[in-house]
């Protein structure tokens, strides 16, 4: 499964590693959050570092669908339904202020932009009802959208909305561009450089995979943060999502950017003169098969557009938090040295822009009114509640995974070619995988927080259903929380 924007990426010249050396600013992710708020601190003449564990864009930028909307499906009505009234002007006016710096920083940088009109859209009347209550949430912060009876789609809708003139682009020509300013300011970026643990001395310390950095400050902005501080693994719910482009008829393709009020979730966009699709959301690692959710986005695709012949598939991780806003800011017990950004809720190109201008304003003092409403926001009993479920469901998936783990002894021979399976061999619980015709016999508890991972048929990876970390078939750390790769 490999990403559109990362199957030809652009070249994006990096830096080679040096320890010890102190920086004001160390960064960890390479993502559209680390590399803009590198951007603007580096414009400010300090000495920023930014740190990648793979390679730039490699994480959830990269398997982004990549739509820069302002109107985000029901996103204004589901933080109105976990907030008041003053939480969702404030987080508009986040996206409002991303989308504009977002749209000024293509068009001075040269970065291709394809303006599009954004629509959310019902098949039902359930739906409808929805698309409503999201229009009147639009209205309510002044976003001038349209409510229509109909989306232009090649399938029967019962309503829609409409903001004109949002965009599309191609995540990694902005990457690209953002790493070659920040770079032509005296900037770093290490790849290949996992940060294992940060220390919140004077200066910090961050220890990665290849030496130790220090920094006056460090921003974790990894989607999960990789350290415990503030328990935000407990705090946001990971989910992952499929994406798929097609190509098709030329006269078929849809004109705009769609995203619809029902479930399963149906994302549609354009590229060049690829369709692309997208939806069928769950929690990591709590799918029987999510191959079959790949499968079933395929076939509903090929329904609408027949003759449609797939060129790419992949998949994303995205967090949500339970009042829908980002978690963005200090992070406690850093002792003011080590901040945040998590919680984008799938809409990362215009929240993690809006999270990169305030952890730049933290640093600074110059915060603006609307992110010092969404600092000092209160949990309100929806969102309490939400976050009280959430837990309730990982506590419910740690007893699923050791009980079924328990009752399940390992079988001597090797599981069948792209399959995973988790069991008790003797005292110990293991989860064993055939990848390539590479038979990996691994502890089948995560090193994060000790739940047992389940495998991923469509990814080949060993996915941990508490708290979304992910590990490839032998063990390497692919992405969340844990710091580690699973124990063999």
């Amino acid at each position: 499964m490999t990403s559109l924007w990362l199957d030809h990426p652009p070249q994006i010249p990096t830096d080679p590693f040096t320890a010890e050396i102190r920086f004001d600013e160390v960064i960890v992710g390479a993502g559209i959050t680390g590399l803009v708020a590198a951007v603007l601190f580096a414009r400010q003449g300090h000495k920023v570092a930014v740190v990648e564990a793979a390679r730039v864009g490699n994480g959830t930028t990269g398997h982004t669908t990549a739509k820069v909307t302002q109107l985000q499906g029901i996103q204004l009505s589901k933080v109105a339904r976990a907030g008041y009234p003053a939480i969702v002007k404030a987080y508009a006016e986040s996206n409002h202020i991303a989308f504009d710096w977002l749209m000024d920083y293509l068009d001075q940088s040269g970065v291709p932009v394809e303006r599009r009109d954004a629509y959310t859209y019902s098949t039902t009347e359930q739906g409808a009802k929805r698309v409503d209550k999201e229009w009147s949430a639009a209205r309510s912060v002044g976003l001038d959208v349209e409510r229509l009876r109909s989306a232009p789609l090649p399938f029967a809708t019962t309503a829609a909305v409409r903001l004109r003139n949002q965009a599309q682009i191609d995540p990694l020509d902005l990457l690209a561009a953002l790493a070659a300013e920040f770079r032509s300011l005296g900037g770093v970026i290490f790849e290949s450089t996992r940060v294992t643990g940060v220390r919140a001395t004077e200066p910090a310390q961050v220890r990665t995979s290849r030496g130790t950095l220090n920094a006056n400050r460090v921003i974790v902005a990894t989607g999960m943060p990789i350290l415990d501080r503030g328990l935000y693994f407990a705090k946001v719910m990971p989910t992952r999502s499929y994406a798929q482009a097609f190509e098709i008829d030329p006269a078929a393709l849809p004109v705009g950017m769609f995203l619809s009020a029902d479930q399963p979730t149906r994302s549609i966009r354009t590229s060049g003169g690829l369709l692309l699709t997208g939806g069928n959301g769950h929690g990591v690692g709590r799918h029987r098969s999510e191959q079959a959710q790949v499968d079933d986005l395929t076939a509903w695709t090929q329904l609408y557009w027949p003759g449609a012949t797939l060129t790419n598939a992949w998949s994303a991780q995205d967090y949500t938090s339970p009042h829908h806003v980002p978690f963005v800011g200090w992070m406690p017990r850093g002792r003011g040295r080590i901040f945040l950004a998590t919680g984008y809720d799938k809409w990362g190109m215009t929240n993690g822009v809006a999270a990169a201008l305030t952890l730049v304003a933290d640093v600074l003092g110059s915060q603006q009114p609307w992110q010092k409403t969404l600092h000092h926001r209160i949990t309100t009993p929806v969102a309490f509640a939400a976050g009280i479920g959430a837990n309730a469901a990982t506590a419910w998936w740690y007893a699923k995974g050791y009980a079924r783990a328990i009752a399940t002894t390992i079988p001597s021979e090797a599981p069948a070619e792209g399959s995973g399976a988790i069991g008790r061999d003797k005292t110990a619980l293991r989860a064993v995988s055939t990848v390539a015709g590479v038979t990996c016999s691994l502890s089948a508890v995560c090193p994060h927080l000790g739940a047992i991972v389940n495998w991923n048929d469509a990814e080949k990876s060993w996915d941990c259903p508490a708290h979304g970390s992910r590990f490839a078939a032998d063990g390497t750390r692919l992405e969340g929380p844990a710091s580690r790769d699973l124990r063999s």
